[in-house]
């Protein structure tokens, strides 16, 4: 079963174990870059595993922007021995949960950006209602969810 946990001492080494495969290292930075940044922004946002039982397979982090307000998720990745198993589906799914509990403040709206090259992302996201904003940067599409 799919859960996430909270980053910490105890399993960070695990999320800089993590691997992409080589195309797809374009598509998200590594866990240690986005920790760093949970470090910088640790009063507004969460770093998680995600967990298939006591394996970490992934790694995403949720950070409030209390300027628009509104919930991003940055750096969601699966390794590339777990891809193709349904648990990027799932862990997104978890994600959403987490973000429902407004965990930093009040807001329904769920942010995210991603490659236009990674199609398999943005189906996943697109399949769960984030839809494209028409924000380009680069690369990257804004894509956003209205939560109830």
């Amino acid at each position: 079963m799919i859960n996430l946990r909270k980053i910490t001492e105890e399993n960070f080494i695990d999320a800089f174990n993590l691997k992409l495969a080589s195309e797809q290292e374009r598509f998200v930075s590594h866990p240690i870059r986005s920790l760093a940044q949970a470090y910088v922004y640790r009063e507004q946002c969460q770093p998680f595993g995600i967990y298939e039982g006591d394996t970490m397979v992934g790694y995403v982090m949720v950070i409030y922007d209390y300027d628009i307000p509104e919930y991003d998720i940055w750096h969601m990745m699966i390794d590339e021995s777990n891809q193709r198993r349904g648990y990027g589906r799932v862990a997104l799914d978890r994600v959403l949960d987490y973000i429902q509990a407004k965990p930093f403040g009040s807001s329904n709206r769920v942010t995210l950006t991603c490659n236009r090259d990674n199609i398999q992302a943005l189906n996943l996201y697109k399949s769960r209602g984030f839809t494209e904003t028409g924000a380009v940067d680069e690369d990257e599409i804004e894509l956003s969810l209205m939560m109830q």
